[in-house]
């Protein structure tokens, strides 16, 4: 819709959505062209390993009840390398990769080096050769 009508933005963020789509690649495509040349392209996602599914579906879904059972499908999760690649595909080079570590005590959510469960991705997008 607002690609359609030409819109674009400094920044685009795609906060937990990219692991409940259908086409990931064509998602990303769309995210790139909403982002100005330059611009930074923000997504979020859930890493598919053992430890994601243990602690999101597992844990969040079965356990602690946090979230509708069926919200995730292991399959659908991205690993790091898989969303490095989509996003450079869609125009948009990785820039940094941090992970996200829920900390039961305090309740809080903390930046980590630890990418095996819940992750961030910053990357900006290439200027196309119109811009040039």
């Amino acid at each position: 819709m607002l690609a359609d009508e030409g819109r674009k933005f400094d920044a685009v963020l795609s906060l937990e959505v990219i692991e409940h789509v259908a086409n990931p690649a064509e998602f990303c495509k769309s995210l790139s062209a909403l982002t100005i040349p330059n611009g930074a392209t923000i997504l979020s996602t859930v890493n598919r390993t053992m430890r994601a599914y243990a602690s999101t579906i597992v844990g969040a879904e079965y356990i602690l009840r946090w979230l509708p059972i069926g919200t995730h499908q292991w399959s659908s999760f991205v690993t790091p390398e898989e969303l490095s690649m989509i996003l450079q595909r869609a125009s948009v080079d990785v820039k940094e990769m941090a992970g996200f570590v829920y900390n039961p005590i305090t309740g809080r959510w903390l930046l980590s080096d630890d990418i095996s469960v819940n992750y961030i991705a910053y990357g900006t997008k290439r200027k196309d050769l119109g811009d040039i």
